[in-house]
């Protein structure tokens, strides 16, 4: 029976809610992962000793949310560093630091981790340890494969050991029949004698590979003899060859999965609104990361990770402000206690970071390095001109019709200086006839996704940070149904259509690709997948377990996306006057949010709902009951 200390349990709490309430401090916008992480922890940090099996914490998100760095943090607060290991597994030979290592068990050997006693190990990017290519066939790869066996069961055969053991075993005995000879034979008084005595080196090695209870350092001092006596004693216990046992350790699992964050691969413009990503990546579930996780590991290995599945959202617009915001702090705290200067900066400055900083898909690092490109490089010219005079006050602000950096510094006076943001400068630069051709395409997108769902877009952009018009992106949930389907491709090959309706098949741009790529995949599921195509009722597929050809489906595609195309040509002719106002008004604002396409739709009597980034729209199913 495990006797239960009620005092160290309660500590451990008040330690592990302190731990809580300071990384939601440190972070912005994770909260519930937060709480999630904490939960799921408790078990393992207030008893681990009741555990049989390792705790198993899986963490995906986008690029830059925060998942290593919160593990690390965590690791720390807790004071676990020594007990911690970080470990990135993939298909390569050497992009990480224990590539020469070709096993768990060994990594976590020789970081002193297999002890049988509490742990963290992070296993990280574990994307790229796939085990079966993008046609679900198995990739050969023989190293790290203990790392199923940790997750099954957190034991880990010492098959490494076995050979270590039997090595320094013969090494010893040899060299302790060497010495029984040496000492019969008379002394040699020109030959020195070193001490008898194993050294640092060997008492590393053999307290890992035979579990002694002494230190190293007592290890050190002993004799060769007397070590070989506790050596054999060991082996004839067989408990050293018994596997590590890792049920009290903590596993955290860390990967970008782009098979279920799909718009992650679809654009990393900085001109969608953060709160329509952040919209997408709450509608993710844990069937959507199994589905996404079968895509790259074998179904037996899918199981073994278990159904503690954290999904990062991406940050919302507030949250992108509140780091803006938590930063400038820190720097006006840095210059004051390094410099004695009072550092008070403009909400123009912030909205000038959020501008050039912010794409949502790729987290808070573009985030950092616009704070930095834009404040701190800036703010250097002026502190040493404040500095020069004694001066202990900098107001900063921004002229954005003049472009201009405004400095009140104390002792000095107002200092303008030139500056654009790099973003800035790039949308800016956006020349009008190529503004006027993406205003078309994305008008386009509109007018479709308006006439066939009833719904206003949540945005539309003209001045971007590109030079073609980007992939659109779905801004509500559509319930996904055979006629649904269609629609969404309908919507994805407007763009490229209204721009030949409106300035002719010669001269439409190439903006198109990523939809029309959008376009073929969402055909294929329809034929090949879903079997919305009578004459295709089968599951065509690249899985070898049932084999179609799935070229026997080529021709029906084809001719799906060609009779979709000419439906979506005439529904744009029909509404080419809405079409052609949208466009003006996108040309001359440069964006439009929902609101004010619905407005411009009332000019030509379509009345379009306005709703949030969550809405689902389905079918009302219940009417027919």
């Amino acid at each position: 029976m495990v006797t239960v200390d009620k005092a160290q349990i309660a500590q451990r709490q008040r330690k592990l809610e302190k731990v809580r309430r300071e990384l939601k401090q440190e972070f912005v916008g994770i909260d519930a992962i937060i709480d999630e992480l904490i939960t799921y922890i408790q078990i393992w940090y207030l008893m681990p000793e009741v555990l049989a099996r390792p705790v198993i914490v899986n963490l995906w998100g986008m690029t830059g949310v925060g998942k290593t760095d919160l593990v690390r943090k965590l690791v720390r607060k807790l004071a676990y560093q020594d007990r911690f290991a970080e470990v990135e597994l993939s298909n390569s030979d050497n992009n990480s630091y224990y590539s020469w290592k070709h096993s768990v068990g060994g990594i976590l050997e020789s970081s002193g981790l297999n002890d049988g006693k509490p742990a963290i190990v992070l296993f990280d990017e574990i994307q790229r340890f796939n085990t079966v290519d993008i046609e679900g066939k198995p990739i050969l790869n023989e190293r790290f494969q203990d790392f199923w066996e940790l997750l099954s069961d957190g034991r880990l055969a010492r098959r490494d050991t076995k050979e270590d053991i039997t090595n320094y075993l013969d090494n010893y005995l040899y060299s302790s029949s060497q010495r029984r000879k040496q000492s019969a034979m008379p002394p040699n008084p020109d030959e020195p004698q070193g001490p008898d005595v194993i050294g640092l080196w060997d008492a590393r090695t053999l307290k890992k590979l035979f579990d002694f209870d002494e230190s190293i350092h007592e290890l050190a001092e002993m004799k060769h003899d007397d070590i070989l006596k506790m050596m054999l004693a060991r082996r004839k216990q067989k408990r050293i060859y018994e596997a590590a046992d890792h049920s009290k350790t903590l596993i955290i699992i860390s990967g970008n999965l782009d098979e279920a964050f799909s718009m992650a691969r679809e654009t990393s413009e900085a001109d969608v609104d953060a709160d329509i990503f952040h919209a997408y990546t709450k509608k993710l579930t844990l069937v959507d990361i199994k589905v996404a996780l079968s895509r790259k590991f074998k179904p037996e290995q899918v199981a073994r990770f278990g159904n503690i599945h954290l999904i990062y959202r991406s940050l919302r617009r507030r949250d992108f402000e509140k780091l803006i915001e938590m930063e400038i702090t820190k720097i006006k705290a840095r210059n004051l206690q390094h410099f004695g200067v009072e550092l008070d900066l403009a909400p123009a400055i912030h909205t000038l970071v959020y501008q050039n900083g912010v794409f949502p898909v790729q987290g808070v690092r573009p985030v950092f390095s616009s704070i930095t490109d834009v404040i701190e490089a800036n703010i250097s010219r002026f502190m040493f001109q404040a500095l020069m005079v004694g001066g202990r006050r900098i107001k900063l602000d921004y002229d954005f019709a003049k472009k201009e950096l405004i400095a009140d510094v104390h002792k000095v006076g107002v200092v303008r200086a030139p500056y654009e943001g790099r973003v800035d400068r790039i949308r800016q630069g956006n020349d009008p006839a190529v503004t006027a051709c993406v205003s078309v395409h994305e008008s386009g997108h509109a007018v479709a996704y308006a006439v066939l769902f009833g719904l206003a877009p949540l945005q539309l952009k003209s001045k971007v940070a590109s030079t073609y018009a980007g992939g659109f992106t779905f801004p509500h949930q559509i319930f996904m149904t055979k006629q649904t389907l269609a629609q969404k491709i309908k919507v994805m090959l407007a763009g490229g259509l209204a721009e030949e309706l409106i300035f002719g098949d010669s001269h439409a741009s190439i903006g198109r690709e990523h939809d029309r790529e959008q376009v073929t995949m969402l055909a294929c599921d329809y034929v090949r997948k879903y079997g919305f195509v009578s004459d295709y009722q089968g599951y065509y597929s690249n899985n070898p377990s049932y084999p179609l050809n799935t070229e026997l489906t080529d021709s029906a595609i084809e001719e799906m996306i060609r009779q979709l195309a000419t439906e979506t040509r005439d529904m744009l002719c029909h509404h080419q006057g809405f079409l052609l106002a949208l466009s003006v008004d996108l040309q001359k604002r440069g964006s439009l949010a929902a609101a004010e396409i619905a407005r411009i739709a009332k000019r030509f009597g379509m009345k379009l709902d306005v709703k949030e980034e969550s809405h689902l729209h389905v079918p009302d199913y219940q009417k027919w009951f």
